[in-house]
């Protein structure tokens, strides 16, 4: 009887273990990078390169951070401005909580894991309600949000679905709500996770160890 108990805990660590296990990296990922691209040292690169690279990273850094700035630091020349613009649209007229619900969005609409990630921590962070995050997160109608809330989700919708135009009293109605600055500015953050949506999604960014996903499939 104590074999076959002991048998039985054992079988039972062992599941356990497996569920908890990582899943494998497919065989085109790099297992320090987690994406299809090996990470660029700083000392790779040429003087400019590496002026670019600190501009993103530090100076004291020698290794890429993961995500967007690993994988744009392949073009160094795109990769500063593209880091400076996102730098300058965390700080916009909008806000923290309604520059992540716009990093969701495009998140969502690329179903992209590594982007979601981080943000939907930064939304929560940032105060936004989790009822607005599980809208765009399961896709669901904008019913019942606050109006500003909803307005920007379906802002950011009609731009990447179907004909990608907004109706001019869609636009009418953001720019009573944000004024004219704050809907270029919703616009262009929108924008930038676009891009970085597919940046990530063309090298297939994987969430490193430890870290749990929380977008799921669509």
């Amino acid at each position: 009887m104590k074999t076959i108990g002991v048998l039985v805990i054992l079988g039972a660590a062992l599941q356990a273990g497996a569920q908890t296990s990582p899943a494998p990296l497919p065989s085109d990922i790099d297992p320090q990078s987690y994406s299809r691209l090996p990470l660029l040292k700083k000392d790779s690169f040429d003087a400019e390169g590496k002026r670019a690279f600190e501009v993103i990273n530090g100076p004291e850094v020698q290794v890429p951070r993961l995500g967007p700035p690993a994988n744009s630091l392949y073009s160094p020349a795109a990769a500063e401005p593209y880091d400076v613009l996102n730098q300058r649209l965390r700080k916009t007229v909008v806000g923290p909580a309604f520059f992540e619900i716009c990093t969701l969005v495009p998140a969502r609409e690329y179903n992209q894991q590594y982007e979601w990630t981080g943000h939907e921590v930064g939304a929560q962070r940032a105060g936004v309600d989790q009822k607005v995050i599980d809208v765009i997160k399961y896709d669901r109608p904008v019913t019942g949000l606050p109006e500003k809330e909803a307005t920007v989700i379906e802002f950011g919708r009609a731009l990447l679905r179907g004909n990608h135009h907004v109706s001019p009293a869609m636009f009418q109605k953001m720019v009573a709500l944000f004024g004219r600055q704050g809907t270029m500015e919703i616009t262009m953050i929108l924008g930038d996770y676009t891009m970085t949506a597919m940046l990530l999604n063309a090298v297939d960014q994987h969430l490193s160890p430890g870290r749990d996903p929380l977008l799921p499939p669509r």
